[in-house]
């Protein structure tokens, strides 16, 4: 018997205090799948769609392969846990923008400064690896919480599309915001 042991401890791309972001792969389609379900997340994230297992399998590999496109998982560093995702999307390498998006998938992990670390460590890749510009963002009207959240990061407000969303019987607006370089620079000295 070999002392020699396997353990396949997950690949961290990404590396925080608290948090770090790796790949999501196949392993991970069902906590995908369950997180998609909770009302609070399908809330915050204004999806309405229903989803099958295989979608979300499928949609994790065309993510793998997708060049204009990062998804990562958040895990916590203390235990591996997964508690999110994040993603820079719709990378535009001439003009040098894309757009991020966030979920933490449980309440129990939201509000607790996971997501602005995650965050800082995408924004830190997106300006400082994939050389970006312009990252931005859509925010709901009635997610105050991340509204300040992005706020307190250095995103700056650029404008309202009203009534944007339908979710739950009312329509509702749609925050954008952004973030340059040079203000991401000047504010984290990078």
């Amino acid at each position: 018997m070999s002392t020699h042991q396997e353990h396949h401890a997950p690949v961290r791309f990404l590396q925080g205090e608290r948090v770090y972001l790796r790949p999501l792969g196949q392993d991970d389609v069902d906590f995908y799948y369950q997180s998609l379900y909770h009302p609070e997340t399908r809330k915050l994230t204004g999806t309405q769609k229903h989803y099958t297992r295989e979608q979300i399998a499928q949609y994790l590999a065309s993510k793998a392969q997708d060049s204009s496109s990062v998804l990562l998982a958040i895990a916590l560093c203390e235990n591996d846990q997964l508690i999110g995702d994040v993603q820079i999307g719709g990378i535009d390498t001439y003009n040098r923008n894309a757009f991020i998006r966030i979920a933490i998938h449980q309440p129990a992990y939201q509000s607790k400064g996971y997501g602005s670390e995650a965050l800082l460590l995408m924004l830190d890749y997106g300006f400082g690896i994939l050389n970006l510009h312009r990252i931005e963002l859509n925010v709901f009207a009635y997610n105050e919480r991340a509204i300040l959240a992005y706020e307190k990061l250095g995103f700056q407000r650029e404008g309202v599309q009203r009534q944007a969303l339908y979710y739950d019987h009312r329509y509702h607006d749609s925050i954008l915001m952004s973030m340059l370089a040079g203000e991401y620079r000047e504010k984290y000295g990078k």
